[in-house]
């Protein structure tokens, strides 16, 4: 095989992770070069990742040190909005938030300690050379770089999955041999929606078993002859969804098997897992007509479609930060604050409503109303909007 010319020019995180994840994806994409379709959730990610590299850029090129400017990250952001042709009055607000967000967690920043942004890395792994884009490098310390990659994910990574990255590792690789003079390497995910940097760090074993594993995976793309489809948690975001027969089928519900024996348990758990997976590109399918039922609503108060109501409304909703809270539940029951906190699990409004009426039995009426009212005062409110859906009579 390694006489024959390689079917990949470069391998890269991307093309491995979508051989990985769904062989047909694969073979539309790089093989038959099909024209790819991407949907909201990955146009939406590249415009904020376009804005954070303009708004960095402009850093370095100034060399410039201090707070970055909201104003300049607005003007960015509604320059990629139109370039990218993004639509929707609910997805526009979000970006605005995690701008504001992120230049508010962000703080000072200096030129002098960023080392490189969007960096080009080409690393050497067997008979491969693999390709990728590092976000962002930061000087931490004379022997310490940072590596960070911008997330815009809904949902938090798990511990596991963040050790385990095969993304992460690749960029350890390529930040040792871009900057020989870093001992240590710092892995991060800024998670943009969630103002959360998740952290991690790689031993030289984990580091070999990942170049081991892409020169292993490397040669699987190379070798492959059939590749069949395989429905993930991905699939509502795949840019080849369309052309995809088993997406087709997963939206119209298709089962291919149900347990006849519930007390099997082999079988149980091979039906949960086809339900979940179909359950997920369903319900993804569900917020994607939804979207555009939203957008719609934004213009007109109601739609009467198919013998269904559409509307929208607000809900508000109260966050409790928790010292505060801690502090004046600690002082008005006596108890110690990790006596409180275990009490509660956590700090929500229907954490807190049970708390308050099991001291309702304590305390008079009058004290527990105002105790109710201080810690609603140290909250913060949301207004949100939400869709509302019922059948016309």
């Amino acid at each position: 095989m390694t006489n024959a010319p390689f079917k990949n020019q470069h391998l890269s995180y991307s093309r491995l992770t979508r051989f990985e994840q769904c062989p047909l994806s694969y073979r539309l994409h790089y093989i038959e070069k099909r024209q790819a379709e991407p949907g909201l959730a990955l146009r939406f990610g590249k415009n904020i990742h376009a804005v954070l590299e303009r708004l960095m850029k402009e850093v370095l090129d100034d060399e410039r040190s201090g707070p970055l400017s909201e104003e300049r990250a607005i003007e960015l952001y509604r320059e990629a909005w139109s370039d990218e042709q993004l639509t929707g009055m609910d997805v526009f607000a979000e970006g605005l938030r995690i701008l504001r967000d992120f230049i508010r967690d962000q703080g000072v920043v200096d030129h002098r300690d960023v080392l490189a942004i969007e960096k080009e890395f080409r690393l050497p792994v067997g008979p491969f050379t693999v390709l990728g884009f590092i976000d962002r490098v930061d000087w931490v310390d004379d022997e310490t770089v940072e590596v960070i990659d911008y997330k815009t994910n809904h949902q938090l990574f798990t511990r596991d999955e963040v050790d385990t990255s095969l993304q992460l590792s690749l960029y350890h690789v390529a930040a040792q041999r871009l900057w020989p003079w870093a001992k240590k390497v710092k892995l991060t995910f800024w998670m943009l929606r969630h103002g959360v940097r998740q952290e991690t760090t790689r031993t030289e074993e984990q580091l070999a078993d990942a170049l081991a594993y892409v020169e292993t995976l490397g040669r699987q793309t190379e070798t492959a002859t059939e590749y069949p489809a395989r429905l993930n948690a991905n699939c509502s975001y795949c840019d080849h969804r369309k052309q995809c027969p088993a997406y087709a089928d997963a939206l119209k519900g298709k089962r291919e098997f149900l347990c006849e024996d519930l007390a099997d348990l082999e079988a149980v758990a091979r039906e949960r897992e086809e339900v979940a997976r179909l359950a997920k590109v369903l319900y993804a399918r569900k917020e994607e007509l939804e979207d555009i039922l939203k957008a719609h609503l934004t213009e007109q108060d109601e739609l009467v479609l198919g013998g269904v109501r559409y509307r929208m409304f607000t809900t508000t909703s109260l966050d409790y930060p928790l010292e505060p809270t801690l502090s004046l539940l600690s002082e008005a029951t006596g108890l110690s604050r990790d006596e409180v906190l275990g009490k509660l699990g956590t700090i929500d409004k229907k954490a807190l409503d049970a708390l308050l009426k099991s001291l309702g039995k304590k305390l008079d009426k009058p004290r527990v109303s105002l105790l109710k009212a201080e810690l609603d005062a140290h909250a913060d409110k949301k207004v949100s909007p939400r869709f509302w859906a019922k059948e016309v009579a």
